[in-house]
């Protein structure tokens, strides 16, 4: 466990622990007595079986199929190899290995110059506990384990769990296995790969000429367990399903470009004489609108008509995909036979597998704590909004700047490149309050002394990922929403700390900006991401095997068959097991933050894709080109750059589903916003029937958007007393010289008091009744969606029907052999 506090915890309390007759395993008359000798000094080992009562001709009646040790090591701790007797640090090492030897573990300890390995291997005997314990709980009494052996994954993730709550004492003080590496008295601790299954997931899997093949799920949660599998599993439905709204995306966006030289608004932009007034103070001159032709021509490909379907569309896909990835969900859970597995009693079963002594833990809720970390929450995002605001600072110091700038492409370009520069220093803010809001999201999950480490790792998603959205988005619903609509009119202009006047929307309107910076955040994280993702573990590893000495052999022994290939129940020589060892200890470190970060990439993505789709709608098509490759980097980070991730048991992505679903909210809202708000949707849509050449009905030659442009401008008097102060005689001087008395703004206003007209009314109602009317319609299909498809399909339903007869029909079998076995050995 990665939680300081959780471990602590869980010294002090245990599990509750539900055996039968309130006794112990061993003394339960179904379990044959385990045998204490040589269990692993030969070369071939015998099965140990969970057995039933002996029958006449002395065979057994197994209940549960035989546990194998398998010829590798469980585990492995490497720390400094100190010779001095009375080193503090090795007489914890002592200590820790003591410890673990009183519980029945083997430890094998090999010394390669300056450092120590101990591979740990737990008996037989812990794993029947497991699956005996698992035969009679509640929820996972079916559990795969029942079917077959326990394989690798299955002892590495019961060894982990040990090995985290193994203590020792120090000076009346208990430290576990965390602490002891964080004080350097071992140096890291990982399970090993196996070689040969390695090799196979490399050939069908991790490699990049695989990128468009079928995922071999079944056995990825064979090696790496379900909780990986569920990650790869959700990542190929999602980037599956991209493939419709992606193909959708491109024909909006190709919608536009249809347009992109016949649309009358662009063709009045681009012939337009209007004057426009400055945007910035000081240097930023009076410009013609013609100048924004090329900007008006990209705007029309993200601002038009299919763009509000297109959002809807997104808004219901959302709800199709989190449905029908349930359905795809309960189909393999219910094959991995982990349907009903619960996560708390599992925890409970390691528990007292770990500690027999063990006792309950008690649910406790604290309104201090509670009520202190809500308080502290509240803090951070405040923290994280008040960057957001920094940023909008920067860009308007920015645009001064660059206004002033001695290079005409920049001085012409200054809002742009403003935003630009915004964009790229909010993916730098990013990057830096990632690492930050993880030490914050831990801190909280200390002070809420949560039970259980599935609830702190709950507790630690949603605070992570709250602060990771509102660091990422808080920027993006400022351009949204805000940008351009607070800034005020000529002669009354709002400015920060009454000197630098805020910044207002691109020329050609509000939506470019925010896709503007849409583009470059998601470009950019995406590509950077990946590219330190796959570039890392390869370098660590270079770095590693060019600072350890190559393992030499030293025995001719290494060269057998069995060295080479391992084979069930053959063991290998010290130094092949080294050699192994070393390999993996070269590999990337991976720690409880691995799986967490590639879940919460996606997610982020995910809220990209739907959440301000109406202003990217290329948004799914990215999305679907980095999925395609972010599998086969992830694959072949775990499976050959990385040490081997600890198998972790599940059924389901767990909080992870509730976020999706509160992210498919989201976009509903966000997205009825954007259209009803940000763009030009509504305005073109009131004008069209109410203020047009064709409002009145009448059939006319020219475009029923004529005028448009025109109309959406206020004009204003730069002589007015109120206004002169605003502008400097420079910059009311066109580029031919001549001086104006005019300029127009984008604005609803008169042009008497600068009032606002009743055309603006009539918008702002239209706009609001729009998002109300956009959002039912939406919710009410999302609704209809989600009751119309079944969250499993039937044939999971009938087959767990019939596994639970089947199970209930062995073990009546079982019930009578046994009771007839003891009748007959009671009248004998």
């Amino acid at each position: 466990m990665f939680f300081k506090k959780q471990i602590q915890e869980t010294s002090h309390e245990a599990c509750g622990c539900g055996l039968p007759h309130g006794g112990t395993i061993g003394a339960d008359p179904l379990l044959r007595p385990w045998r204490e000798d040589d269990r692993y000094s030969q070369p071939q080992q015998a099965c140990i079986e969970l057995s039933g009562m002996p029958a006449e001709n002395g065979s057994e009646t197994p209940l549960l199929p035989p546990v194998r040790n398998p010829p590798s090591y469980d585990y492995v701790l490497v720390g400094k190899n100190i010779e001095d007797p009375n080193s503090e640090i090795r007489a914890k090492q002592k200590d820790f290995i003591a410890a673990l030897k009183q519980k029945d573990i083997k430890v094998m300890e090999i010394v390669d110059e300056q450092k120590v390995f101990y591979g740990i291997r737990a008996p037989n005997e812990m794993f029947e506990k497991y699956r005996y314990l698992l035969k009679v709980s509640d929820a996972c009494n079916w559990s795969c384990e029942q079917q077959r052996e326990v394989i690798l994954s299955t002892r590495i993730r019961i060894v982990h769990f040990i090995l985290d709550h193994t203590y020792i004492k120090v000076n009346s003080e208990e430290e576990n296995l965390d602490q002891l590496i964080k004080k350097n008295v071992f140096e890291t601790k990982f399970c090993l790969h196996e070689k040969k299954k390695q090799k196979e997931l490399t050939q069908i899997w991790a490699r990049w000429s695989a990128c468009f093949q079928r995922q071999p799920i079944t056995e990825v949660r064979s090696y790496f367990g379900e909780k990986v599998a569920l990650y790869y599993l959700w990542l190929g439905w999602y980037t599956y399903l991209l493939i419709p709204a992606a193909i959708l995306g491109i024909v909006v966006f190709l919608y536009g470009l249809a347009f992109f030289n016949t649309s009358p608004l662009i063709k009045e932009v681009c012939e337009a004489d209007i004057i426009m007034c400055p945007l910035c103070d000081r240097q930023c001159k009076v410009w013609n609108l013609s100048d924004t032709c090329t900007f008006a021509k990209v705007s029309i490909l993200f601002d038009n008509e299919g763009t509000v379907a297109f959002a809807m569309f997104m808004a219901i896909w959302a709800t199709v995909f989190l449905e029908f990835w349930k359905r795809h969900r309960a189909t393999y859970v219910s094959k991995w036979k982990v349907y009903d597995w619960s996560e708390d009693e599992e925890e409970l079963i390691l528990e007292i597998i770990n500690d027999p002594n063990c006792e309950t833990k008690r649910y406790r809720h604290s309104y201090l704590h509670s009520t202190t970390v809500l308080i502290l929450v509240t803090l951070m995002l405040m923290l994280i909004i008040g960057l957001a605001q920094a940023l909008v600072v920067f860009r308007v110091m920015a645009q001064v700047q660059l206004s002033e700038s001695s290079w005409e492409f920049l001085s012409d370009n200054a809002n742009t490149v403003a935003v630009m520069l915004g964009a790229v220093l909010h993916y730098l803010t990013i990057t830096i309050m990632t690492r930050v809001n993880r030490k914050v999201a831990l801190k909280l999950c200390e002070i809420e002394e949560t039970r259980s480490y599935a609830a702190t790792e709950r507790s630690f998603t949603v605070k992570m990922f709250t602060f990771q959205f509102f660091t990422l988005f808080s920027s993006l619903i400022y351009v949204a929403f805000f940008l351009g609509r607070i800034n005020g009119r000529p002669g009354s202009y709002v400015r920060i700390a009454g000197k630098w006047r805020l910044e207002e929307c691109h020329p050609s309107g509000c939506l470019t900006d925010l896709f503007i910076q849409m583009a470059i955040i998601m470009v950019l994280k995406q590509t950077l991401n990946n590219i330190f993702e796959f570039t890392g573990p390869w370098l660590r590893r270079y770095v590693k095997r060019r600072t350890t000495k190559k393992l030499q052999r030293k025995c001719g022994h290494c060269y057998k068959k069995e060295c080479k290939e391992t084979e069930e129940g053959s063991e290998i020589c010290e130094s092949c097991k080294l050699q192994s060892w070393l390999r993996n200890y070269r590999l990337t470190d991976v720690n409880a933050f691995s799986l967490f970060e590639e879940f919460l990439e996606m997610i982020l993505q995910f809220s990209f894709t739907t959440i301000f789709v109406a202003a990217f709608p290329l948004a799914p098509f990215l999305a679907l080109v980095n999925n395609v490759f972010e599998i086969r980097l992830d694959a072949i980070k775990m499976v050959s750059l990385e040490r081997r991730l600890v198998p972790k048991k599940t059924n389901n992505i767990g909080i992870w589903s509730i976020i999706l679903e509160a992210i498919g909210v989201l976009a509903v809202i966000a997205n009825g916003l954007v259209i009803g708000v940000t763009s030009d949707f509504i305005p073109r849509l009131v004008y069209l029937y109410r203020y047009g050449p064709c409002a009145n009905g009448n059939v006319t030659d020219i475009s029923c958007m004529s005028g448009y442009i025109n109309n959406s401008l206020s004009t204003v008097c730069v002589n007015d007393r109120n206004v002169i102060n605003d502008f400097t005689p420079k910059q009311l001087i066109t580029h031919n010289g001549l001086s104006v008395t005019h300029c127009s703004y984008k604005d609803y206003r008169n042009s008497e008091d600068y009032s606002f007209t009743s055309q603006f009314w009539l918008i702002l109602a239209v706009r609001f009744a729009f998002v109300i009317l956009f959002e039912h319609v939406v919710v009410i299909c999302k609704f209809i969606v989600a009751w119309f498809v079944p969250d499993s399909p039937h044939k999971v339903k009938n087959d767990r029907l019939e596994d639970k007869l089947s199970r209930l029909k062995e073990e009546l079998s079982l019930f009578k052999e046994r009771r007839a076995q003891w009748q007959r050995s009671s009248d004998a």
